[in-house]
């Protein structure tokens, strides 16, 4: 294992390893309760939707640490799942079957794109300021979305955004995960990120926010495997739907433009944290990572769980420790184990993980110093990532408003020999998806 993983050259340990991918299977776990619920709207049954979710997640996760080695752990994509239940499916006539195909063509799509060497080829032609800036973006989406979860931060009609109800349970219970996490990681306690969780469950069991599970033991279904290959009730298969019609081919075109940046950004912000970032902004082993990641999609068309990607709270576990790919085989063996004992793993909720996605978001913001604010070139585009990634929700969005920005900013300045030609082609991608979308 030692030889294979090179946990002891990465500074690592197999005990550390196992610690780091326990924090981010349970900074994922709300996904196990989440994405069936998504799925179940879109007509998926129950049962069928927890193992998709979890089968999927698992298999995906144990290749990402075999083939890629590193500390990322994959799952059904928020966002994506919401587009999945509620737009996709209604275009496809109802037909959960056609809105597989569609991520599954979109996965397959962008799995040729890594093979041809295109995407990591954009990845490198990305200035380096705007890679340090998808980095200090990618830490205040983490924070916001572990703030909102606890309820810290609420959405407010007269100011967009506001305090939550300090008194509420939920905002109790992330507020304690946030202060002992910081205090054990101040006091150098290992895993202080994992017993941050631990601590705010136990802690919410009498507040109310840890829910008991209604049972312990729950069992597979695999009828969504295949899906995309499925036939409805008239006989015709889902990807036939798809090939068809001119609709579903372009969400398939926007999907795999939100699937292509977002991991990107996922990617840097775990290899900050893991340690193989290059002083640069290049991350290390990149194209294994992209490989198994954009194999995820497709898979998570074919087993019907929504497009599977990696998740940016593998941050938690590689700040906790993980540099290997044993992290995300441990986290991937639990998603698999959880298939069977959901109804158990449910009962940490969203508001304790609060404390590990706001602390990792702190660990990002290191990157805004390498930034160089004077240069407008430099600067005003790194500032549209960083603010228009949290502000949008959206990690593509983010990165798309920079790109133009970048662009643009060359033009009017007289430096567009600084824009490298796969820069070019990025930014008009973006700006034909955002018209698009």
């Amino acid at each position: 294992m030692e030889t294979f993983f090179k946990a002891g050259e990465r500074g690592s340990s197999v005990g550390q390893e196992i610690r780091a991918g326990l924090t981010t299977f349970l900074a994922m776990a709300y996904i196990i309760a989440v994405n069936p619920s998504l799925l179940v709207a879109a007509g998926i049954p129950a049962a069928a939707a927890v193992t998709s979710t979890c089968i999927g997640a698992g298999i995906m996760t144990i290749l990402m640490g075999i083939f890629a080695n590193r500390p990322l752990a994959c799952a059904s994509g928020m966002g994506v799942n919401a587009v999945f239940a509620y737009t996709l499916t209604g275009l496809a006539g109802g037909d959960w079957h056609a809105a597989s195909a569609v991520i599954f063509i979109e996965g397959v799509a962008i799995l040729i794109l890594v093979l041809c060497g295109l995407r990591e080829a954009i990845m490198d032609a990305i200035p380096v300021s705007l890679r340090h800036a998808i980095s200090v973006g990618l830490g205040l989406f983490i924070a916001m979305i572990g703030l909102a979860d606890a309820g810290i931060i609420v959405a407010d009609e007269s100011t967009m955004v506001a305090l939550g109800d300090v008194f509420s349970p939920t905002f109790l219970v992330g507020l304690i995960s946030i202060i002992v996490t910081i205090v054990l990681y101040a006091m150098n306690v290992k895993g202080s990120l994992l017993l941050g969780i631990v601590i705010a469950v136990v802690a919410g069991i009498p507040l109310g926010v840890t829910q008991m599970p209604s049972g312990i033991v729950s069992g597979l279904d695999f009828t969504t495997f295949g899906a995309p290959f499925q036939s409805d009730e008239a006989g015709v298969m889902g990807i036939a739907k798809v090939v068809t019609n001119p609709t579903l081919l372009v969400f398939a075109f926007s999907l795999m433009m939100s699937d292509f940046f977002d991991t990107m950004g996922t990617a840097m912000a775990v290899a900050k944290q893991g340690e193989f970032l290059e002083p640069d902004g290049r991350v290390q082993d990149i194209k294994p990572i992209l490989i198994v990641d954009s194999a995820a999609a497709a898979v998570g068309g074919l087993v019907g769980a929504s497009s599977i990607t990696t998740f940016v709270e593998s941050a938690s576990g590689a700040a906790d420790g993980g540099r290997t790919g044993l992290s995300s085989v441990v986290a991937g063996v639990l998603f698999i184990v959880a298939a069977f004992f959901s109804p158990l793993i449910s009962v940490v909720s969203s508001a304790a993980t609060c404390g590990a996605l706001v602390f990792v978001g702190y660990l990002m913001m290191s990157e805004v110093t390498e930034i160089d604010w004077s240069d407008l070139l430099e600067g005003l585009p790194a500032f549209l990532i960083v603010a228009g990634v949290p502000l949008t929700y959206s990690i593509s969005n983010g990165i798309g408003f920079g790109f133009i920005a970048y662009v643009a900013v060359a033009a009017v300045t007289g430096q567009l020999k600084k824009v490298k030609p796969l820069m070019w082609v990025a930014a008009f991608a973006f700006l034909v998806y955002f018209l698009v979308v």
